[in-house]
C-alpha cells in the first residue's frame, strides 16, 4: 500500500459549530460554512464566537499543497492517528484540501497526534486563539 506524503496542516483561525437541523433543506440564513443534506435533514457548520456556548470545534485545513481528487489515502493519513488516539472528528471536504474539525478542548492533543505522526501543522492561529 502507498502510504500518501506527510502533509502541511494549518490552524483555520475561526471556531465552529456543528448543527443538525431536522427535516431542513436549506438553512434560513447565509451564515454557514458548510452544509450536507441527507434524509434525515441538515448538517450545518457555521463559524461561532469565540466565547460562543456548546460544542466548538477547531479546524485544521489540509489545502496547503492542491492535490487530485484521484491521490488516494490523503484525508485517511489524517483522520487514521486522531482515530488511534480516541480523538473525534467532523470532516468537510473541498475540492483541493480537507477541513478537519477536533473539538476545541482536544485542539491541541490532536496537534501533537498529527505531528507525531509526521504531519506539519502551523499553529499560528491555536496559539492566538487562546485553546
Amino acid at each position: 500500500m502507498n502510504v500518501p506524503p506527510a502533509q502541511r496542516l494549518g490552524v483555520v483561525p475561526s471556531v465552529f459549530a456543528v448543527e443538525h437541523v431536522p427535516h431542513a433543506t436549506f438553512p434560513e440564513d447565509d451564515e454557514w460554512i458548510a452544509l450536507v443534506r441527507a434524509p434525515e435533514g441538515l448538517t450545518v457548520v457555521r463559524e461561532t464566537w469565540p466565547t460562543g456556548s456548546g460544542d466548538r470545534w477547531i479546524g485544521l485545513y489540509g489545502g496547503a499543497i492542491a492535490h487530485g481528487l484521484d491521490v488516494p489515502g490523503m484525508l485517511a493519513a489524517i483522520v487514521g492517528p486522531l482515530a488511534e488516539a480516541a480523538i473525534p472528528v467532523f470532516v468537510a471536504s473541498t475540492f483541493h484540501g480537507d477541513l478537519v474539525l477536533v473539538p476545541e478542548p482536544r485542539a491541541k492533543e490532536a496537534v501533537a497526534v498529527l505531528e507525531d505522526a509526521g504531519h506539519q501543522v502551523d499553529t499560528t492561529h491555536l496559539r492566538s486563539s487562546g485553546v
